[in-house]
């Protein structure tokens, strides 16, 4: 697949699209970003016509954000926040800075565990999940460098050390998927609180989370850029070292490629295309060392992971969702065998999302 036709299948997806769900959240935020990378690379007015309509269905004149149920305390709402800078930047509408403010309520409350982190939902007490540094990390730390004086950057960059602390594996150079503080869900060790496994895309939201952390913050705070650079290093030189070396691409869950029934999965490689890419261009890794690596796997997904079918062309070889518990669902135990029995899509937003924002520093970087 060339340039042209990774384009032209965008154009088809965001002309058919439809919603996620019917509320406010992350998934749709993905593409809404996906939109915002590409608008910024291109110039192309379509895609801030899209991220406007899209948000606009859900944004009135007050900020009031509808349907939305804060009191859910579901952390990947926020996710959907961090296109309201992008909106409020470009047309200076009040109604996109009330709405920030009203997902940086939910931060204020959201509750924590004893360590700090924020929960990642309502439903899941104690439990801190990688997914959820993506989805509210980045959007605090812009709204804290924007609006906050900077005053809540400790609080940021102790939840990112909380997952070095709690959840990294150092002889595997990798990050569990959760970790509940209570040591008492099902699928938690009951030393370590950790969950089973280690889970390709909540790697993938982890990096994403740091790398896009890191370009929210003011440089000028250095000790603190400085040891998420040093800690995104260290992630970066662990997930390389399962990199399938045919594909350049990465398995559903990372260290089992042998495993029955594992795959390489598209959302998550598309994940550390996109971090590795980013951080090339950021300065934050070496270009001349790594971005070869990057461009070799966003290629790759376009060459290997695309299928042409009747009504054209389908991305293919996504896992539809994983999660773990809670504890009325005892088969999202976090097992290998779980992850591996997650159902297999095409086209799901999340992963065409995210391939929008690696292809979008895939252009920044040819040019």
């Amino acid at each position: 697949m060339n340039n042209i036709t990774f384009e032209n299948y965008i154009d088809a997806y965001l002309a058919d699209y439809k919603n996620c769900k019917t509320y406010w959240n992350y998934e749709d935020g993905c593409v809404l970003i996906g939109c915002r990378e590409l608008y910024y690379v291109t110039g192309d007015e379509k895609y801030y016509n899209f991220i406007k309509k899209y948000v606009d269905a859900f944004v009135d004149e007050e900020g009031n954000i509808s349907p939305y149920e804060m009191q859910n305390y579901n952390i990947d709402c926020i996710n959907s926040g961090k296109i309201l800078f992008f909106l409020y930047d470009k047309t200076g509408e009040d109604k996109y800075r009330k709405a920030m403010d009203v997902m940086m309520e939910q931060l204020k409350s959201q509750p924590r565990c004893e360590n700090g982190s924020f929960w990642h939902k309502k439903i899941y007490p104690n439990q801190l999940w990688l997914d959820g540094l993506y989805m509210a990390q980045p959007f605090y730390m812009e709204y804290e460098t924007k609006y906050h004086k900077k005053e809540m950057y400790n609080d940021i960059i102790r939840q990112f050390e909380n997952v070095q602390k709690y959840l990294y594996d150092e002889e595997k150079g990798l990050c569990y998927h959760g970790y509940d503080e209570t040591k008492s869900i099902f699928w938690a060790d009951k030393e370590t609180g950790r969950s089973k496994s280690f889970w390709l895309r909540s790697i993938g939201w982890h990096l994403m989370a740091i790398i896009d952390t890191m370009d929210a913050m003011s440089f000028e705070i250095f000790e603190h850029y400085k040891r998420l650079q040093d800690i995104f290093k260290l992630l970066i030189k662990g997930i390389l070292q399962y990199q399938d070396k045919e594909t350049g691409l990465f398995y559903q869950v990372v260290d089992k490629a042998e495993a029955e029934g594992n795959y390489t999965e598209t959302s998550g490689s598309a994940m550390v295309g996109y971090v590795i890419l980013k951080a090339c261009r950021m300065g934050v890794l070496s270009k001349e060392k790594y971005m070869p690596i990057g461009m070799k796997i966003v290629e790759s997904i376009l060459h290997n992971k695309f299928t042409e079918g009747e009504d054209g062309l389908h991305l293919r070889d996504i896992c539809g969702g994983a999660g773990l518990g809670p504890a009325t669902d005892l088969r999202r135990d976090g097992s290998v065998t779980y992850y591996l029995n997650e159902k297999v899509v095409m086209d799901e937003c999340k992963a065409v999302g995210v391939l929008m924002q690696a292809y979008a520093q895939y252009l920044q970087l040819q040019k």
